[in-house]
Order: structure tokens, then C-alpha cells, then sequence
């Protein structure tokens, strides 16, 4: 199985403007997340997706610097951008990994063990930790077959464009879908960057284990012991699907 993994990231954000270029050890976010998807060892080519919005010209100059492609296409229609790698690639692939870049904390063999179960599965269509989440909110991870996804090019409208996949899960009766569980149920742990508050978390936890990805039951185990961590960002809510 060809698979291909995209990092969707760009500079504008209602919360935490800039947040993919911000410095944790020695490293921009973004480059954290690139170096744990290349980590796995399951991809064959791994892609950039960001915006032809002026603002986002740094996000194109980091991708140069740490020598991964990347590709540009519009703001909001993140499916379309998504597409727009797929249509720029020289390989038909059939299988795309799904990547947001505000998650600086993933665990490459999380995805290692998503790719693999998928892999194991010729049925499936889309994969993904979160549809009954045990894992923390920042280590999720989505796979969803090729075809699929342009199949949806001409059935997504609004905030599914915008998800890029939640068409698919959405409509579970049209398309095989899995939702992979891990246990313990770490579910109650944010690790996502999208205000101040996640960062101060994330800080300290690099500040704690430095410039490698640290496999989520460390990670947990650590920050069981650390509640006046946890609290940090306890309240945050995510947003809803509908919301950009």
C-alpha cells in the first residue's frame, strides 16, 4: 500500500495566530510534526498543504528548511488543498495519512499502529482515533483511502471541506469506517496547541523530555503524577465540526 501523509498548517488562527512556527526545543511546531510522521517509517512521500495567502509564505520557507514538500491552495477549502497534492504527485497513492500541525506532541508509532491496522484491513475506507477517543486530544491520528477522498470532492460542502475527511464519518452507512481504541483511556489529557494555555502545557513538557517524541503511556504516566499541569489547560473546549 502506497501512502502518502499531509500536513495541513498555516499561519492564521482565531486563538493562537502563528502557533505552527513557534520554537519547542530547538524546533518550529510544524517541524515537530513533520519529524514524527517521518518517525513512523509507514509513509512514502509526506507533503506540506498550506494556503497561496501571503501570510503564509514562512510556512513555505520553514517546509524548504527542513526539506519537506509543500503545496499551496485555498484558505478554507482544506479538502481542495488536499486534493491539490494528490493531483501535483507524481505516484497514485492509496492511502492518505491526514496531519494537523498543531499537534507537536504526536507519537510515531501511534501512527505506525494506525497505518498498519489499516493496512491489514483491504475494507476499510477511513480509519481514526477519534471517533470513540481513549487517546489525548493532539496525539489523534486519521487515514482514509485515496479514492475516497476524491469521491468526496464532489459530495463535501461547507464544514466538511473545511475537516477535510468528516464527510466520511459522518456518513458510516456509505463508507467503512473504524474507530481505533487504545487502552488506558487517556482521553481526559489535552495535548493540542490552540491557545496560550495548551502551550504552557506542551512547554513543559518538552522543557521535561527535550527534542524527541516520547511514546503517549510515558507521556501519561508523567503528567499523572504533574496535576498542577494538567489543569493548565483543563478548560479549554474544543471547537465544534461546524465551526472553521
Amino acid at each position: 500500500m502506497r501512502t502518502i501523509g499531509i500536513v495541513q498548517a498555516r499561519m492564521g488562527s482565531s486563538r493562537l495566530p502563528g502557533k505552527v512556527l513557534r520554537r519547542l526545543g530547538g524546533r518550529t511546531v510544524l517541524d515537530r510534526v513533520v519529524r514524527a510522521a517521518r518517525d513512523s517509517g509507514v509513509l512514502d512521500d509526506l507533503v506540506v498543504a498550506t494556503t497561496t495567502e501571503e501570510v503564509d509564505d514562512p510556512v513555505v520557507a520553514e517546509c524548504e528548511a527542513i526539506g519537506v514538500g509543500v503545496h499551496r491552495g485555498p484558505v478554507d477549502d482544506v479538502l481542495g488543498r488536499f486534493l491539490g497534492v494528490l493531483d501535483a504527485g507524481e505516484d497514485d497513492s492509496d492511502a492518505v495519512l491526514r496531519f494537523t500541525a498543531d499537534c507537536p506532541l504526536l507519537d510515531p508509532e501511534l501512527i505506525m499502529l494506525a497505518a498498519d491496522v489499516f493496512a491489514a484491513t483491504p475494507s476499510l475506507d477511513y480509519l481514526s482515533t477519534s471517533i470513540a477517543r481513549t487517546l489525548p486530544r493532539g496525539l489523534d491520528v486519521e487515514i482514509v483511502r485515496t479514492d475516497v477522498l476524491r469521491e468526496i470532492d464532489k459530495l463535501a460542502t461547507a464544514h466538511h471541506r473545511t475537516h477535510v475527511t468528516s464527510y466520511v464519518y459522518s456518513h458510516p452507512h456509505e463508507y467503512n469506517v473504524l474507530g481505533l481504541t487504545l487502552q488506558p483511556d487517556l482521553s481526559h489529557l489535552r495535548l493540542t496547541l490552540d491557545t496560550e494555555d495548551d502551550w504552557r502545557l506542551i512547554e513543559a513538557v518538552v522543557a521535561h523530555f527535550g527534542d524527541r517524541p516520547v511514546p503517549v503511556r510515558t507521556l501519561a504516566g508523567w503528567l499523572a503524577g504533574r496535576p498542577e499541569l494538567t489543569v493548565l489547560n483543563a478548560h479549554v473546549r474544543q471547537k465544534e465540526l461546524t465551526q472553521a
